[in-house]
């Protein structure tokens, strides 16, 4: 659920008109509902302390949706991170994350990443590969620390989600491959400069089933109880994020469904001293923001309609780049047929489209404002300035309240480190 619902004929978040939004903040932009992210945060959170497995840690995927707002909300209420980059880690330490519920994820970290999470004492390092092992170990050494370690295992399960997103397979390029797995562990316990904490899986994302988590969590649980015999002792069970949203007609498990999964799959750690780390991102940001934008032009040609707005690719690249879908909501509801159109951006490429063939609940008219929901994951992380285009500001609401939380970009910013050097006259 959200909280972006209509007052009559008009858009609301929370208690505030996107209408409002537009005229004092201008468009496109990002909004964001608090109550919509506490609300999801706490929903999943609680789905995690049923069926034994209460001692956990949820941590955030920043990947997502990495603005300090939202980070500083999600920390707020107890929430770790999940990191890919030496620049998640200071955002999520800007906002006063714990340390020790930082994470930090990713198949190609450089030795200044490394020597930075070492220093600012992050939980675990989750670790793709052997070379990564001994670069980890290499970094530690210099510094003359211990660094910890928790190996993700690649198991080989179908997320059963779109091939860019899926990363449990043995054709993707994540993790350590699962028969692989017991002479890794054992050959990271022989490096004095690390510390073996964990053992991590992350599978893809927008798991629209429970099946491919049990199945992986199952797959761990024999490995562990190999490892154990080995001597290997295990901290930290690490079992990834992924879970689904709605976008049109998916039905992914509830939070709920998933937290009685997780437990269920739990069983086969039964005995050892575990705490469970999650990874949400999508699940617990993507329902919580819009991407707010204005009609441009109506445009029609021998065969199709084309409704052009002032959003583009560079802002909301998710359907070019995977086809996916957002839902597209009028901001003043007039009524009326439904419009089937192409809902396209300024952008000078044929791929630049937010909706293709859309029935529209109405036929726009010049200056509509348009609501493009389930947009608050992966929409302005990914976004560019592809055509010299500034990015937008983005906005959270809260309440009867809302604020910008990022300004949006001026000209003069996107030429902002460039320099033409003198050789050039």
């Amino acid at each position: 659920m959200h909280h972006f619902e209509y007052q009559g004929s008009e858009l609301w978040c929370e208690q505030v008109p996107l209408a409002r939004i537009a005229e004092q903040v201008g468009t496109p932009c990002y909004i964001y509902s608090y109550a919509t992210l506490e609300r999801h945060f706490r929903v999943f959170d609680s789905a995690l302390n049923t069926g034994g497995t209460k001692r956990h840690i949820v941590c955030y995927s920043v990947k997502a949706n990495s603005n300090l707002a939202v980070l500083k909300a999600l920390v707020s209420w107890g929430a770790g991170v999940d990191t890919v980059s030496r620049g998640e880690i200071f955002r999520a330490l800007k906002v006063g994350a714990d340390p020790k519920k930082i994470v930090f994820s990713g198949v190609g970290k450089r030795d200044d990443e490394i020597e930075y999470a070492i220093d600012k004492g992050i939980l675990a390092f989750n670790v793709e590969s052997h070379a990564e092992l001994e670069a980890i170990e290499r970094v530690a050494a210099r510094m003359n620390k211990k660094a910890p370690v928790s190996l993700r295992i690649n198991p080989d399960v179908d997320a059963e989600t779109h091939p860019y997103i899926s990363t449990g397979l043995k054709k993707n390029k994540f993790g350590i491959p699962v028969a692989w797995a017991r002479d890794e562990f054992l050959a990271a316990l022989k490096l004095p400069h690390l510390e073996v904490i964990g053992l991590d899986c992350h599978i893809g994302s927008q798991l629209t089933k429970t099946a491919p988590f049990r199945d992986a969590i199952l797959r761990l649980g024999e490995l562990t109880r190999s490892l154990v015999k080995d001597g290997v002792k295990l901290r930290y069970l690490d079992i990834g994020g992924g879970l689904g949203i709605p976008y049109n007609q998916e039905d992914p498990p509830s939070p709920a469904e998933y937290g009685l999964a997780i437990q269920d799959a739990m069983k086969a750690f039964a005995g050892l001293d575990l705490t469970l780390i999650c990874e949400p991102g999508r699940v617990i940001v993507g329902n919580a923001g819009v991407l707010l934008t204005k009609t441009l032009y109506l445009k029609q040609s021998e065969i199709k309609n084309f409704v052009i707005v002032d959003a583009a690719m560079n802002d909301l690249i998710r359907p070019a780049f995977y086809d996916s879908y957002h839902a597209i909501w009028p901001v003043e509801k007039r009524g009326g047929a439904a419009y089937v159109a192409d809902v396209v951006g300024p952008i000078c490429e044929t791929g630049d489209f937010l909706a293709r063939d859309r029935s529209l609940a109405q036929k726009p008219v010049q200056g509509d404002l348009l609501a493009l929901m389930s947009a608050g994951a992966y929409g302005f992380t990914m976004s560019s300035n592809y055509n010299t285009r500034p990015r937008v500001a983005e906005v959270m609401v809260k309440g009867a309240e809302f604020a910008v939380v990022r300004k949006r970009e001026e000209l003069e910013d996107l030429i902002r480190g460039e320099t033409i050097p003198s050789f050039l006259g």
